[in-house]
């Protein structure tokens, strides 16, 4: 069967999605996916997987995307990281048989990315994206998308999506585009589809925080969080995920209820989970009871409906530190004490004799090049790094920092000197006036 391109692939396999959960690593996985397209998603992402790990761990491969086999995950596009056009479609090509389309991720922007070198950090080297686009292109039996994020200049970004387009990638400009970032409810999917025209938004924290998000539903934080539990105890996945998934779902009741937030981070395992979760519905079930016929404010008044979480802007972060300390230093004044913020009051609890006096830390003489703490017993008053530096330059020791240089050196020396004396002592081989080299000689002979 050929391979369809642009807009048929869009209509016929992706069905014309609209409504599409975005690659999330560690939680786009085949449970939040199934429970996210009982609920209005059309289309999902695998978690953004590592190529070269793809292509040399069989593990990685099955627990990632082989054990995840299941026909209502349909359809599917899996994305991989990767800055090799070797290896990307090396990994592409072991996953194409369990998907619809190959996605090459092109936007994420975390220092990972940067360390690794792949993502957002690729988006100015155009020449090796379109050797990478193109070759899957041609290698693979199925489409190849990219997840790109916007240049400054609307310009770049479009010659930049042209680029793409043209070596064979499948979303951008005159192909099916989707929409991403800040979809907190259906209406914000609405005013995408309608303001910029593309053929589908996709949603991650949104999503995560709402599953039913794309039906316009906001049903109470235990009718999802009970329906993912039974799909996950259908399909495994690692606790870490699990957790990590009641914590978004429960996230505005967890701050109500702190002490099951606490218990919720210590059980270690899935019906561990699920009794917290389960406690927390009771504890919601009480406080509705008490508010019977009160009434609610604003769209989503109440902390046990699904909802987005808004998180503040630079300024009103700020606004709140501000307040924030203000508030400890009143409550300083009225005690008379420093007041210990949430966080040393944890570690206080670990370890009863920390203390948090500026004045009884320890005091550290700086290194006289970079400023870190020196060595006290540094030769050369300096940090390791720049010890390091010029103990080599000088051939020097550094016996604080256990660097030996001159040391090496004069051994090194020693045993070359020591060498012709033990070859003109070696005995030859018996029999021989040559010794070794001279029969090897006659035998070859």
């Amino acid at each position: 069967m050929p391979k369809l391109q642009g807009f048929e692939f869009w209509s016929r396999t992706l069905r014309g999605a609209r409504h599409v959960v975005a690659p999330m690593v560690d939680q786009s996985e085949l449970a939040w996916r199934l429970l996210s397209r009982r609920h209005g998603a059309q289309l999902c992402y695998t978690p953004m997987l590592h190529a070269q790990v793809f292509v040399r761990d069989a593990n990685y491969r099955k627990e990632n995307l082989y054990c995840e086999v299941c026909p209502e995950d349909r359809p599917l596009i899996v994305q991989f990281c990767a800055n090799d056009p070797e290896v990307f479609v090396q990994a592409a090509l072991l996953a194409q048989d369990y998907c619809d389309a190959i996605d090459l991720n092109l936007g994420c922007p975390q220092m990972i990315a940067k360390r690794g070198h792949y993502g957002a950090f690729l988006q100015d080297e155009w020449d090796l994206l379109q050797r990478m686009i193109l070759l899957a292109h041609e290698k693979l039996s199925v489409p190849v998308t990219c997840k790109i994020r916007v240049f400054p200049e609307i310009d770049k970004t479009v010659r930049y999506a042209q680029m793409l387009e043209k070596a064979g990638c499948q979303k951008a400009v005159a192909i099916p585009v989707f929409a991403n970032g800040n979809i907190q409810c259906l209406q914000d999917v609405e005013r995408c589809l309608r303001d910029t025209g593309v053929q589908g938004v996709m949603s991650a924290e949104g999503n995560l925080h709402n599953p039913a998000l794309f039906e316009g539903r906001s049903p109470a934080v235990w009718e999802l969080a009970e329906e993912y539990l039974d799909i996950v105890r259908e399909h495994p996945c690692p606790l870490s995920y699990v957790r990590a998934h009641l914590f978004k779902l429960w996230h505005h009741t967890l701050q109500v209820y702190q002490q099951l937030r606490e218990e919720l981070a210590k059980v270690k395992t899935l019906e561990g989970i699920a009794a917290v979760s389960q406690e927390l519905k009771l504890r919601c079930q009480e406080e509705i009871s008490r508010q019977e016929g009160a009434k609610p404010t604003g769209d989503l008044p109440f902390h046990w409906i699904c909802q987005p979480y808004i998180r503040p802007g630079p300024r009103e972060g700020s606004k709140e530190r501000a307040g924030a300390r203000s508030k400890r230093a009143l409550e300083e004044e009225e005690c008379g004490t420093e007041v210990l913020s949430k966080n040393k009051q944890k570690k206080q609890l670990r370890n009863p004799h920390k203390t948090f006096d500026p004045s009884l830390k320890p005091k550290y003489a700086k290194c006289d090049q970079c400023g870190n703490p020196k060595g006290n017993r540094c030769v050369f008053s300096l940090c390791r790094g720049c010890c390091k530096k010029r103990a080599s330059k000088e051939t020097a020791d550094c016996p604080g920092h256990g660097l030996l240089f001159k040391t090496k050196l004069e051994k090194s020396l020693a045993w070359k000197e020591a060498q012709p004396e033990l070859q003109e002592s070696q005995p030859a081989a018996p029999g021989t006036p040559g010794g070794f080299s001279e029969v090897m000689g006659s035998a070859l002979a």
